[in-house]
């Protein structure tokens, strides 16, 4: 078993539906969903709250949790260095606001920050960043999923598939008209217990 890395990232939207994305580096990097680790004794709540705001400048509302996301290599064993195998990482993902019309601070060199329709994501997107799109806007939440560290196949479009255990549709909703909340996985389509998720 690898190492456990605990992160937040968020869905953050502006007032049009758009979604705020960072891309790292130079070259051929992927665009991803804001945020970072958290550090010891901090909550996921306060780590994405100061995640966000030091990577984009942004200050954001968080609405909830969109889901927890499993972030693993298929090639963990494979790529292992000196230091063992690649953390398995447990990704809080949030949906989120940004709270007024520009960043409060100027955001680090290094991210590139742009905003996209959800719709109409770039090709370059991490398999998490698409996963986390998805679930965000079809208004799921309390979402438990796998999501490789690399994309599948790319799907009838074209575009980088994204790895998953579970299905994307959520199960019948719930009395108030939440899709697959209040059911256990099995029934909202995701993995039961003895699945991979590691708490």
């Amino acid at each position: 078993m690898s190492a456990l890395t605990w992160a937040v990232a968020a869905v953050v939207t502006d007032d049009t539906g758009r979604v705020l994305l960072c891309r790292q580096g130079r070259g051929e990097r992927r665009y991803a969903l804001p945020g970072g680790r958290l550090r010891p004794a901090e909550s996921p709540v306060r780590a994405a709250l100061r995640d966000i705001r030091a990577e984009t400048g942004w200050e954001i509302e968080l609405v909830d949790l969109v889901g927890v996301y499993h972030l693993t290599s298929p090639m963990a064993s494979a790529l292992a260095g000196r230091a063992g195998p690649l953390p398995d990482v447990l990704v809080h993902v949030f949906r989120a606001r940004a709270a007024g019309l520009r960043p409060s601070a100027e955001p680090p060199p290094g991210c590139r920050l742009s905003w996209h329709d959800p719709a109409a994501l770039p090709a370059a997107v991490t398999p998490l960043t698409r996963a986390a799109v998805t679930d965000a806007v079809a208004g799921r939440s309390g979402v438990l999923r796998d999501a490789p560290s690399t994309p599948g196949p790319p799907d009838e479009a074209g575009r980088p598939g994204v790895l998953r255990d579970a299905p994307s549709t959520p199960g019948p909703p719930d009395e108030a008209g939440r899709p697959g909340v209040g059911q256990p996985p099995e029934q909202r389509g995701e993995a039961a217990a003895g699945s991979p998720y590691r708490p």
